[in-house]
C-alpha cells in the first residue's frame, strides 16, 4: 500500500495490508493501488500548473488558498449565469435558486428513479400527525392542511420542523412498505417558494446552514430559497450538493427495485434509508457500498449480464452521474474541476483536497487548512480503490450471492 493512499483513507495499517493482500492475489497482483497513486500525482502536478503554480514549488498552504479562490471566481460567473436563466424561465425576482432548479431540470443527466408513490407517503403523514409543521403553517387543523399541501411539502415542513423521535417513527414505518407502494416515474426536483413557507424556509436555512434537502425514498429534491447573506462559494456548494444528492437518489432507487424479490421488504427500504446499502464481499473481506455496482455499470455498459439483474433492473437504471461532469454541462466556466473528485495534492507535505464539494464547503464556512474538509474527496478516493480491484465476474458473483437465493424461490413458487 502506498503512503499518499495509507494517510489519505485512514485506515488502520493491519487492516489495509490484509485488504490489499486479498484485493491484490484475487487479481493476479496487478499493484493497482501504486498505478493509482502515480495517476493522483500526475494529474494533481498538471492541475497546480493550470492554476499558475509551480508543482515543485508550491506549498500546501498556497494550494489551498488559490483553489478557493478558483472557487470563488467561479462561483461568481455560476450565480450571474443561474440568475439569468431564474429571470429569463422562472420570474422576475431572479432567485438564484430557481435558476438552479431550472438547471438541474433540464441537465442531460437521467431523471427517471423507483420510488414511493406519493399517495402513500401521505397516508404515512396522515397515521403520524406533524403538530408543529400544522401550528408553524398556520392551518386550522391537520385534515386540511393534509389536504391543501402535497406531499412533497408536507413531508419537507415536518421532516424540518418536527423533532428526532417524529423522524424516526417515521422511518420506522417503512417498515411496512411493500414493492406495490413504489413506482418508476421521474425524479422530483422543486422548491416550496410561496407566502405560507417565506419565514420557515429563512429560519431553516439559516439554522442549518444548508439549503438542499434529498427525499431518496420519495425521488425528491428540494431546493429552498438561499439567504441574500449566503457566503460565498454558496451557489457552487448548493449546486453540487443537489447533484450528489441525485446521484444517491439513482443510487438507492436501482438498489430498491433489484431488493423486491426479497423477503421483508419494507425493512430493507428501512435500512437503506438510514444507512448506504451494501452488499456483501469476499473478496475485500468487507461490506461493499451499492454505490460502487451502480458506478462499474455506468462505466461498463458492455459488462453489463442481464442474466444477473433482469427483469429487476435493466442498465438504464444503472446510472451514476460524476459531479464535476454534470457540473459542467450546466456550466461549461467549471472545466477545471472535471476529474477532481478523487484528487488530492500527494507530493506535497500536507494533503490537499482539489474536490469541488469540499474546496466549496471549506469556502464557504471560511475553514483553515488545519480545519479543512476532505470527506469527500477520501469517499471518492475509496471508491476509485475499489473500482480497480473489482471486475465485473466479481461484482456479479456479489449481486448473484445477495439475491439469487431469494430470486430461486421467487420462480419456485
Amino acid at each position: 500500500m502506498t503512503r499518499f493512499l495509507n494517510s489519505s483513507l485512514e485506515l488502520d495499517h493491519h487492516d489495509w495490508h490484509h485488504l490489499l493482500r486479498s484485493l491484490e492475489s484475487a487479481n493476479n497482483h496487478p499493484t493497482n493501488d501504486i498505478r493509482l497513486t502515480n495517476e493522483i500525482n500526475n494529474a494533481g502536478r498538471y492541475k497546480l500548473k493550470q492554476l499558475g503554480l509551480d508543482p515543485d514549488d508550491t506549498t500546501a498552504s498556497e494550494l489551498y488558498h488559490v483553489l478557493q479562490s478558483k472557487l470563488h471566481q467561479d462561483d461568481k460567473i455560476l450565480t450571474r449565469n443561474l440568475t439569468t436563466l431564474a429571470m429569463t424561465h422562472s420570474s422576475l425576482s431572479a432567485n438564484v435558486s430557481e435558476g438552479l432548479i431550472y438547471a438541474l431540470k433540464n441537465s442531460p443527466d437521467s431523471k427517471r428513479c423507483y420510488a414511493m408513490k406519493m399517495l402513500v407517503m401521505k397516508t404515512i403523514i396522515k397515521q403520524l400527525p406533524p403538530k408543529k409543521t400544522m401550528k408553524k403553517l398556520g392551518y386550522r387543523s391537520m385534515a386540511s392542511m393534509i389536504k391543501h399541501e402535497s406531499a412533497i411539502n408536507l413531508i419537507t415542513a415536518s421532516w424540518l420542523i418536527e423533532d428526532d423521535n417524529w423522524r424516526k417513527k417515521l422511518v420506522d414505518s417503512y417498515k411496512k412498505l411493500k414493492p406495490s407502494d413504489f413506482e418508476n416515474r421521474n425524479i422530483i426536483i422543486q422548491s416550496v417558494n410561496y407566502k405560507r413557507w417565506q419565514s420557515l424556509e429563512s429560519d431553516v436555512v439559516e439554522i442549518k446552514k444548508h439549503n438542499v434537502l434529498a427525499f431518496k425514498e420519495l425521488g425528491a429534491l428540494i431546493v429552498l430559497p438561499l439567504p441574500k447573506s449566503a457566503p460565498k462559494g454558496s451557489v457552487t456548494a448548493s449546486l453540487v450538493v443537489a447533484l450528489e444528492e441525485l446521484n444517491k437518489i439513482r443510487a438507492l432507487s436501482s438498489f430498491l427495485k433489484l431488493s423486491q424479490v426479497k423477503a421483508h421488504y419494507g425493512q430493507i427500504v428501512r435500512e437503506a434509508v438510514i444507512n448506504e446499502p451494501s452488499l456483501h464481499s469476499d473478496i475485500s473481506k468487507s461490506k461493499l457500498p451499492w454505490s460502487i455496482v451502480q458506478r462499474y455499470y455506468a462505466n461498463f455498459e458492455q459488462h453489463f449480464n442481464q442474466a444477473v439483474f433482469e427483469p429487476h433492473l435493466s442498465i438504464d437504471d444503472l446510472v451514476w452521474h460524476p459531479i464535476e461532469e454534470s457540473l459542467f454541462a450546466i456550466e461549461s466556466n467549471m472545466d477545471f474541476w472535471r476529474n477532481t473528485s478523487s484528487l488530492a495534492s500527494s507530493h506535497i507535505k500536507q494533503s490537499v483536497s482539489f474536490n469541488i464539494h469540499d474546496v466549496a464547503l471549506n469556502t464557504c464556512n471560511n475553514r483553515s487548512i488545519q480545519n479543512q474538509i476532505t470527506k469527500y474527496f477520501k469517499k471518492s478516493l475509496w471508491q476509485e480503490f475499489l473500482l480497480r480491484y473489482f471486475s465485473h465476474n466479481q461484482l456479479e458473483d456479489v449481486v448473484s450471492h445477495e439475491l439469487q437465493p431469494q430470486l430461486a424461490e421467487v420462480r419456485e413458487n
